[in-house]
């Protein structure tokens, strides 16, 4: 399949297409890990002509993909670590996914900085955001975002009555980029498999094939079938996160890559809960803590603690929401209660381990090893970096493949959907206008699908139902629940409404009101039967139960043991 044809879809179909073919042939590269390193290690080698499978365990950004405190920002705390070259690194790619690569699921984003020392601060502060505004700036691209501006106490009140006067003397403020995670790396996938890469999920990697010392494929469980299946390739990559030491031992022994997980948690609170117009930004006695607008909600967090127990299932204990409640707290005039969270998740990052005990004192900057013949890993990093990351990766393919491979291009290739997006946009309210919809469902529809909007709309034109919002998350239409199992590579209930949607934290009921309704709208495009969508809606009930009873518990083992009721 070529670009001109169209953006593939993943469906069923799709799926069983692409399963077929990597029992058949042999690629030129095998990446093992659908989050957003290993999609953009798909993309990365697909748009340089190589042939390409990936394959996912779970569902796509189902690990730290979708866990993230979904920023794209150049980590503003790393100035104070004299760490230049990653702020500058990471602000270019900022620009680039504004501008060029994603502007339909990548938007800016304002932040309030309260200043709570007179004298030093302040200048210290705006000393630190000029040279991030500056280091933005990058050959052809402009930041993207406004610069930063100085705010009196009085003027920043205006953008945030929430804060308590008493709690600071003035403020700054500055933007950064915001994005849906889990929607960009499914749309990273979509686009690959556009170039020609075969993508699945719910394919677990349970071992590797060798021909003496070389790596030559990987042996895979299809969980949906059950069906074992034999991949080979040239080259394998290892792009599994938090799970790199895991893969590593399917080989024989740890490699040369080891990383540790640290895991942070994110509260989600209505947005009338915190009267702001503006996102907040504090620091906290470890890192900091972000107030993070999110459509009618805001996202708080995070927290950074190690984390040694079930990496696929990380959960928030009471000591981490009461954490986050505390420090967001310290700052508002109304607190926040345990009543107002609709929601929470628990994400695991992948940090390179060092001699630091501590894991926010561990390195963010990711690392290429070739531990054996027929075999790459790539490691560490964070979202906002994954495209580098990749290229780098995709650069020690080459190396261990006998053909000349074209450099990466991936800077100047949109995702599914990028193309045409401000021409959509400026023309929303025609588009309204001609589908029946509100301006405002447009709006909606072209921030998550950009110009592949019309997929969705065709669906609600052969069925008129399919445009009344789900029952219980009226942010969300129907068509999006059937759209995201024919095109978007959702096999379960709980892909839709926690990935593709995010249903699950953005209401009280955490999903389990829709589920019923949702489960029978997949059940068409995916073949379930009365049985099968009754089996979805109980599971997806156990998970919620499950994390809710986390959630109550003091420590992180008696958290972890609770969750493991899913």
């Amino acid at each position: 399949m070529t670009a001109r044809m169209g953006p593939a879809a993943l469906g069923p179909a799709e799926r069983a297409a692409a399963m077929a073919q990597m029992g058949s042939q042999e690629f030129d590269v095998v990446v093992v890990g659908g989050g957003v390193v290993g999609a953009g290690v798909a993309l990365d080698a697909a748009t340089r002509g190589l042939s390409v499978a990936l394959l996912e365990a779970r569902d796509y950004a189902s690990g730290t993909s979708s866990r993230s405190s979904k920023l794209i920002h150049g980590g503003l705390r790393y100035l104070e670590q004299f760490n230049f070259d990653l702020v500058r690194e990471a602000l270019q790619e900022r620009s680039m996914l504004l501008q060029r690569i994603a502007p339909h699921l990548v938007r800016p984003v304002p932040f309030l900085f309260p200043l709570t020392h007179t004298g030093w601060e302040r200048p210290y502060v705006g000393a630190g955001l000029m040279l991030y505004d500056s280091l933005g700036f990058s050959f052809g691209f402009t930041r993207g975002v406004p610069g930063h501006r100085h705010l009196s106490r009085k003027r920043a009140l205006r953008l945030a009555p929430a804060l308590r006067r008493s709690a600071f003397s003035g403020a700054v403020q500055y933007w950064d980029a915001q994005v849906d995670d889990a929607r960009y790396v499914m749309t990273m996938l979509r686009t690959a498999a556009t170039y020609g890469a075969q993508v699945t999920s719910r394919t677990e990697v349970i071992g590797f094939l060798r021909e003496g010392e070389r790596v030559t494929g990987v042996r895979a469980l299809d969980l949906e079938t059950g069906a074992e299946i034999e991949v080979r390739a040239r080259q394998v990559v290892n792009a599994t996160g938090v799970w790199t030491d895991d893969i590593q031992e399917l080989v024989g022994g740890r490699g040369q890559i080891h990383v540790r997980a640290s895991k942070g948690v994110h509260l989600v609170v209505p947005r009338d809960r915190i009267h702001s117009l503006t996102g907040i930004i504090l620091r906290t006695e470890k890192s900091v803590l972000f107030v993070i607008p999110w459509g009618r909600h805001w996202i708080i967090g995070t927290t950074d603690t190690r984390w040694d127990l079930d990496k696929a299932h990380p959960a928030a204990s009471r000591h981490d929401i009461d954490y986050v409640l505390d420090h967001v707290n310290a700052v508002l005039s109304v607190p926040l209660t345990h009543d107002d969270v609709e929601g929470v998740y628990a994400g695991l990052r992948p940090l390179l381990a060092g001699e630091s005990e501590e894991t926010s004192k561990l390195s963010r900057e990711h690392v290429v090893a070739h531990p054996v013949p027929g075999l790459v890993m790539v490691a560490g990093g964070k979202f906002t970096t994954y495209r580098v990351m990749a290229a780098d990766a995709v650069d020690a393919v080459a190396h261990g493949l006998d053909q000349r491979v074209p450099p990466s291009c991936t800077d100047r290739v949109p995702l599914v959907g990028a193309e045409g997006y401000q021409a959509l946009w400026n023309t929303r309210h025609r588009l309204a206008q001609n589908s029946g919809l509100h301006v405002a469902r447009i709006e909606h529809l072209l921030q998550r699908y950009g110009s592949v909007i019309d997929q969705v709309l065709v669906l609600i034109e052969r069925d008129g139902s399919l445009a009344r919002p789900l029952t219980g998350a009226d942010d969300y239409l129907r068509a999006e629940i059937v759209y995201a199992a024919t095109h978007e590579g959702a096999l379960h209930l709980d892909d839709a409404l926690s990935r593709r949607t995010h249903v699950s934290i953005e209401t009280f009921h955490r999903g389990l009101t829709v589920a019923q309704e949702a489960a029978e709208l997949m059940a068409g495009p995916l073949g379930w039967d009365a049985e099968q969508v009754k089996r979805e809606v109980e599971q997806f009930g156990r998970k919620v139960e499950a994390e809710r009873l986390s959630q109550a518990m003091d420590t992180d083992l008696e958290a972890d043991a609770a969750i493991q009721r899913i």
